[in-house]
């Protein structure tokens, strides 16, 4: 069998459930429909992100569902009528959906792992689709940190992750944790330690899962604007802006 050829580094976005093992979105009065644009415009912002960091391929795993395909139709249509030609340039070269069977999110970021690293990648980051205001020097700074250690993670204050990276291969079978587990940050950075692997960690974020999160979310998102960064986050900026006019009274 021959051996994949060497690709460099992948930043793999894995769009979450609604209520996925031990989060979910849960926005107050936001509901319904809203909550979907939302989604939409959360992954839409994370893709445009990663495609920012050039020479990294850019792949998008969902769920095989009807509800998931959509989506991604929405979100790569949406993407292709709006990219200039770098944008336009990723979509057609770097970019890339899988489909995945449904099961915990251990074991579908375990495929995730499995399948790039069999497919050639030598480092591969995994973020999820709650992640809008991860910038892509944020991205950038993780793949290099992970270029000099097994792995890299990035915490959430709830004890959680937000970027989940490895390299060379995969060491630590994620399937095996509880994922619901309020420790499952040092359950699975104590895994690595004990098999004597080099694992850094990034800065505290968040993935926007509560109305706490949102507000912290576009406190951010005037700051980005405040710095003069136009890009980042601009699709959720413009989704927030209706779903507030509309709950104004």
């Amino acid at each position: 069998m021959t051996a994949a050829k060497k690709k460099g580094a992948v930043v793999a976005i894995c769009i979450q459930e609604p209520a996925e093992d031990g989060s979910s979105m849960d926005f107050g009065p936001i509901k319904g429909d809203d909550i979907r644009f939302l989604h939409q415009a959360f992954i839409t912002d994370t893709i445009n992100n990663a495609f920012a960091i050039l020479d990294v391929d850019v792949r998008l795993y969902h769920m095989n569902a009807a509800g998931r395909k959509r989506l991604v139709k929405i979100v790569s249509d949406y993407i292709k009528e709006k990219a200039d030609g770098k944008i336009a340039e990723a979509m057609k070269n770097r970019f890339t959906q899988i489909e995945m069977s449904k099961g915990r999110w251990g074991v579908r970021i375990e495929k995730v792992f499995e399948e790039c690293f069999k497919e050639g990648y030598d480092s591969v980051l995994v973020v999820g689709s709650r992640t809008p205001t991860i910038t892509p020097a944020m991205m950038k700074t993780a793949l290099k940190v992970l270029s000099n250690s097994d792995a890299v993670f990035g915490p959430t204050p709830e004890g959680r992750y937000y970027i989940i990276g490895m390299r060379g291969k995969y060491h630590i079978k994620l399937s095996e944790f509880d994922w619901k587990s309020p420790s499952i940050y040092s359950e699975v950075a104590d895994a690595f330690t004990n098999k004597e692997l080099a694992w850094s960690e990034l800065e505290i974020w968040y993935a926007v899962d509560t109305t706490d999160d949102l507000e912290i979310m576009v406190r951010d998102i005037n700051q980005f604007r405040f710095e003069d960064d136009e890009k980042t986050s601009r699709e959720t900026e413009k989704v927030m802006e209706r779903i507030l006019a509309r709950l104004e009274p």
